[in-house]
């Protein structure tokens, strides 16, 4: 991903609504019909930090297929000892420290903080590292791929399993509070195949701001060559992130750009200029 601004911004006031690395060829089965590149997940699906309880994403990572590299443990059994992280305004509530504390409870924990699904997290601690499936040392330590530009190394100060976690939350978090202050918008964006500009690229309307966030952070689409073989071989100029987040997502929880409440609540689970719900009393801070 990548984590440069655009342009500095002045501090908005937010308040959220309440509601394998996968291999380049993949290996994933079920999936949509069809990707849509400019709908690739719903804010109700990507805002709503409930989506899943520490117990419930425990038992979601106990039933994984796990193979385990560099002696390290899958991430069923990963304890860390997590260090208090204050809040961030606009984005994160502060996070208590807590000592030998389980990756489920971490990403449970961080979730609630920043108003992010926990299976947004989980499908990202997948997509970029293969962490629950194949966890390794350096997987651990890149666990979301935070600070890892595609034409740079990894700033090791970004390092460890709860920072990466955190720090993935808080940057989906930012790109909602200060949308325009970022590449990638609700609408018409230009949007690359491929790093190599010369793999060209494609306009995509934007439809919502989970949408957005998701290229702000992998910032590629798949191309025609890519979608017609997901599994592989990849061609040249084949990316495969937001295509496999997609599938991972609708492999593991569903459909990723379900609504719960259509035509009830649909106001409330759409975030434009980084506010969700404005016209409800109590749900803008």
């Amino acid at each position: 991903m990548r984590i440069r601004r655009w342009r500095t911004a002045a501090a908005v006031v937010i308040a959220a609504v309440t509601l394998a690395l996968v291999p380049a060829t993949g290996v994933l089965g079920a999936e949509r019909a069809a990707f849509d590149p400019g709908d690739i997940i719903s804010d109700d699906s990507f805002f709503n930090p409930d989506a899943m309880t520490t117990g419930q994403i425990q038992s979601f990572l106990e039933a994984r297929s796990c193979t385990p590299k560099d002696g390290v443990p899958c991430l069923a059994d990963y304890r860390v000892d997590t260090p208090r992280i204050p809040a961030s305004a606009d984005r994160c509530s502060a996070i208590p420290a807590k000592k030998g504390e389980r990756a489920s409870s971490v990403i449970a924990r961080v979730a609630q903080a920043c108003t992010i699904s926990p299976r947004v997290l989980l499908v990202l601690l997948q997509k970029e590292q293969s962490l629950l499936t194949a966890p390794s040392a350096s997987g651990y330590q890149k666990a979301t791929g935070y600070a890892c530009p595609d034409t740079a190394e990894c700033d090791k100060r970004y390092f460890g399993f709860v920072n990466q976690v955190y720090r993935a939350a808080w940057q989906f978090r930012e790109y909602t509070v200060h949308p325009g202050d970022w590449r990638y918008r609700i609408g018409r964006n230009d949007i690359q195949f491929h790093p190599d500009a010369s793999c060209g690229s494609s306009s995509v309307r934007i439809v919502n701001q989970a949408t957005a966030n998701l290229y702000n952070y992998t910032p590629y689409q798949p191309n025609d060559e890519t979608l017609a073989a997901p599994t592989g071989p990849a061609g040249s100029c084949s990316t495969y992130g937001n295509l496999n987040f997609s599938r991972l997502y609708t492999l593991w929880f569903g459909d990723p750009t379900a609504v719960r409440y259509p035509g009830f609540m649909l106001p409330c689970l759409d975030y434009v200029g980084g506010f969700g719900c404005a016209p409800v009393p109590g749900l803008r801070g």
